[in-house]
């Protein structure tokens, strides 16, 4: 048996070189936590061997299982394997800094000159571009996580079919998937199961008076309840900053959204546009914290029990089948925004050309990126968007 820690200290990547990774990754890295997560996969195991397989898998389940948005919580498991705290905390700063700032530049133009009228033109192209950067990535993805194995195949299927079905990724079908997969792959009744899903405690908690303390009240609780993809966020947003404390109105709610995917890093940064407008800088600040400190928390607090853990044959088949459930709702969340992106013919045509140039050619996806935001602007002009 290959010995993991030994094989993993002769690869090892200078701290320094590991964290500027992650700098890259959220200053450049686009397509959301889907396409985040297949480009770690692609860039820090296949090509770069910095990361195990076996690690990057298990860091897929607790970042699926645990609450919190899926890119940042896999970006601090992935840097707490190379580095413990140290480097939990270093990815953390790295990975979260540069698209946070963009948003925050966003946020100060949008409010000094009334609104981005240009904003609902470049996502017209990007978001379509974004569809094929993410379909690209989830297939990249089955292929590493599903393999030839018939039971994973068959989680993927139902979990991408109810994802798409509900349009939410619900929290006890992983844990059933990893209870099947252990069921199936292993006789052992002293192997059992073991979740991460954790209800946080602030659910009792009423709003305070102050509105720093609400907004970041609000923010923890909205991390603390989302599970998976980042876009999951977002139903739990809306009923919050629009509906009950009316922070923000429709229109500048979905200026918000457009804003988290026309920036690179995680989607949930979108947050500190929503704190900005609800409250200033201060506001932001609040909102970030709200968002990502519980997921370094929840990292650097319990994932040295999660590895040990990981070790035994029992956990490893069940994070195999939490795994491929992961895979199955990432997949389903492909039709989900597919529906909102794709709109006519153009769209369609632009996801379809991002596809395949990802597919046949390594362009960065910033260029893509670029590239999609121009020609929506150039179509949004000439067709109204039509």
């Amino acid at each position: 048996m290959v010995d993991r820690a030994k094989l993993a200290d002769e690869q090892k990547a200078p701290l320094g070189a590991f964290v500027l990774y992650f700098l890259r990754l959220g200053a450049l890295g686009f397509g959301g936590p889907i396409a985040l997560a297949g480009r770690m996969e692609s860039e820090l195991v296949q090509e770069r061997g910095w990361i195990q397989r076996e690690d990057y898998l298990e860091g897929l389940a607790f970042a699926q299982l645990a609450p919190g948005p899926l890119a940042a919580q896999l970006a601090m498991y992935l840097g707490y394997v190379r580095a413990g705290v140290l480097g939990a905390t270093g990815v953390a700063i790295t990975f979260i800094a540069p698209s946070f700032l963009m948003v925050l530049a966003i946020s100060v133009l949008y409010v000094r000159y009334d609104g981005l009228k240009w904003m609902q033109a470049l996502f017209y192209g990007i978001g379509a571009a974004v569809i094929g950067i993410i379909l690209r990535s989830t297939i990249k993805l089955g292929g590493v996580t599903l393999k030839r194995d018939p039971l994973l195949w068959a989680i993927f299927l139902v979990l991408a079919a109810s994802t798409a079905y509900t349009g939410r990724e619900i929290v006890w079908l992983f844990l059933l998937a990893g209870i099947v997969s252990l069921g199936v792959k292993t006789t052992s009744s002293r192997t059992g199961s073991v979740a991460i899903a954790i209800w946080p405690a602030t659910l009792g908690l009423s709003e305070p008076a102050s509105k720093h303390w609400a907004l970041c009240l609000f923010f923890l609780k909205s991390s603390l309840f989302v599970f998976g993809s980042g876009l999951a966020i977002v139903p739990f947003l809306h009923g919050g900053v629009v509906d009950s404390h009316h922070w923000l109105n429709e229109h500048q709610f979905l200026d918000a959204i457009a804003v988290a995917m026309i920036t690179p890093g995680p989607v949930v940064i979108t947050v500190a546009f929503i704190g900005y407008l609800a409250d200033g800088l201060t506001g932001a600040v609040l909102a970030g914290l709200g968002v990502f400190l519980p997921v370094y928390l929840m990292v650097v607090i319990v994932a040295p029990f999660y590895r040990r853990l990981s070790r035994n044959d029992g956990i490893k088949a069940f994070v195999s089948g939490v795994t491929a459930a992961a895979t199955g709702a990432i997949a389903g969340a492909v039709y989900i925004l597919a529906r909102h992106s794709i709109k006519d013919v153009w769209t369609a045509a632009i996801a379809c050309l991002a596809f395949i140039v990802l597919w046949r050619w390594k362009v960065p996806e910033p260029v893509i990126v670029a590239g999609s935001g121009i020609v929506g602007l150039l179509l949004y002009t000439s067709f109204g968007g039509r």
